[in-house]
């Protein structure tokens, strides 16, 4: 999709700071963090939210989440605590139609969040 943001980020048209990418995810830092560490993790396959995944996506989430503690190992913030969020609908503050999760750690995180 040439008019996804994050399609453009996976193909490399637009610059990211990459932490991870592997032949189903990339892994970048957020333009406009909300913690110390917060990083976009999307699947390279176009998915436009989590209600539009089919069975036959599960795969994607299961890679997702367990790249999630990987990276969240790698940054440092595994021990202390992070959180994994997937916005779902504008509602729900998600800007960018294309399935993601966001990475955030590295300082205390409220309850309830937003």
């Amino acid at each position: 999709m040439t008019d996804c943001l994050f399609c453009r980020i996976i193909e490399g048209e637009v610059p990211s700071r990459k932490v991870y990418e592997d032949d189903l995810v990339v892994a970048f830092r957020d333009i406009t963090p909300q913690a110390p560490t917060h990083i976009v993790i999307v699947p390279r396959k176009h998915v436009a939210s989590l209600s539009e995944l089919a069975k036959a996506d599960d795969y994607i989430i299961g890679h997702l989440v367990r790249i999630a503690t990987e990276i969240a190992a790698l940054q440092g913030i595994a021990s202390e605590g992070y959180r994994l969020v997937a916005n779902c609908g504008a509602g729900a503050g998600q800007s960018v139609d294309h399935l993601h999760f966001h990475l955030l750690g590295g300082r205390p995180l409220g309850w309830p969040p937003g």
